[in-house]
């Protein structure tokens, strides 16, 4: 029996929202002008980064320890079209602010035309929108494929929580989330709580409609006392003490969910990132912990790794390099 689907759901101002249909390109991965990309302890490495097709990281997948930076799992789209009225890059800004975390995502050109998928979030700076197909039709997808989404959830309300702010979110996935109202508040279920102190990448922007911002990793005791080495693609996570309403902002008494995007990244400031999805005050927002709440587990995608504390990159790299000093030499002959 589902009983996410028997959760008591608010009432949404769904027959206002008008849907619109956007479009993006399977993105190729960009290269920066050099290979390596310096960690925040100090060691240069060469690693695959954002953007192309990833054929073996998904929503429910952990997404902490990988060699990788930046992961983007599943297929990232960017609209490469220019228009000619307005901003250059107009179709990708309307692209990634359209777009909303649960909505479908249909293949339009290419050997996978017709396979359907679902939007998992937006990544801010590069400004791809990702999405989530099964491995089957990853391995067939070509970059350039084009992919429509019916865009659903702009000015998205919760009739009966007016404080508590919806953003980057479909009608879907809140019908499906398992959300409680319950004295007034309203119970979010997520698997990590986040301090806003840890935040990094994405601060200083006056809008969370376009991207997410980055945990960092880097503290190992911040770390282990929030299980945030657990951290898996698709993930729903508080982050306490913030406010996303008019971008992100450190405010006591406040709480932010959303859902975790991309991977870590062993570049300071850097870290997995947060598309945020509600944000209000921290008395009628209350996150509740369920292992469960990842998009993976919530749309029936596929079964959530089991999370497990992995290590991240520098400090198992910094282990196996210790290992290597103090091997014994070998003797020539």
């Amino acid at each position: 029996m589902n009983t996410r689907a028997q959760a008591s759901t608010p009432r949404l101002n769904a027959d206002e929202l008008v849907a619109v249909s956007v479009q993006g390109q399977v993105a190729h991965p960009v290269a920066r002008a050099s290979a390596y990309r310096v960690g925040h302890d100090g060691v240069p490495r060469v690693l695959p980064g954002t953007g192309g097709i990833v054929l073996n990281q998904r929503i429910g997948d952990p997404c902490v320890g990988l060699a990788g930076d930046h992961i983007e799992p599943g297929a990232a789209l960017h609209n490469n079209n220019r228009e000619v009225v307005g901003p250059r890059d107009g179709p990708n800004n309307a692209l990634i602010t359209y777009a909303c975390v649960g909505n479908l995502a249909r293949i339009v050109s290419g050997p996978c035309s017709g396979k359907v998928g679902l939007v998992t979030g937006k990544h801010g700076g590069i400004n791809h929108v990702l999405v989530d197909f099964p491995t089957e039709v990853l391995l067939r997808l070509q970059i350039g494929d084009r992919v429509q989404i019916v865009s659903h959830g702009q000015g998205l309300r919760l009739a009966d929580h007016p404080r508590i702010e919806v953003l980057n979110c479909a009608p879907r996935l809140l019908r499906r989330w398992g959300l409680v109202e319950r004295d007034g508040r309203l119970q979010v279920p997520v698997t990590h709580l986040v301090p806003a102190r840890i935040m990094g990448s994405g601060l200083g922007k006056n809008t969370a409609w376009r991207g997410d911002y980055d945990i960092q990793l880097a503290d190992r005791a911040t770390r282990a006392r929030y299980r945030l080495g657990s951290l898996r693609f698709g993930d729903m996570v508080a982050i306490t003490d913030a406010d996303t309403r008019r971008g992100p902002l450190y405010a006591s008494g406040r709480v932010t969910i959303g859902v975790i995007v991309h991977g870590d990244s062993t570049v300071s400031g850097h870290g997995p990132g947060v598309t945020p999805l509600l944000t209000g005050p921290a008395a009628l927002l209350r996150p509740v912990h369920d292992a469960r709440a990842n998009l993976a587990e919530i749309f029936g995608v596929r079964r959530a790794a089991v999370p497990r504390e992995r290590s991240i990159l520098a400090e198992s790299d910094r282990r196996q390099r210790c290992v290597v000093r103090e091997a014994p030499p070998r003797l020539a002959f």
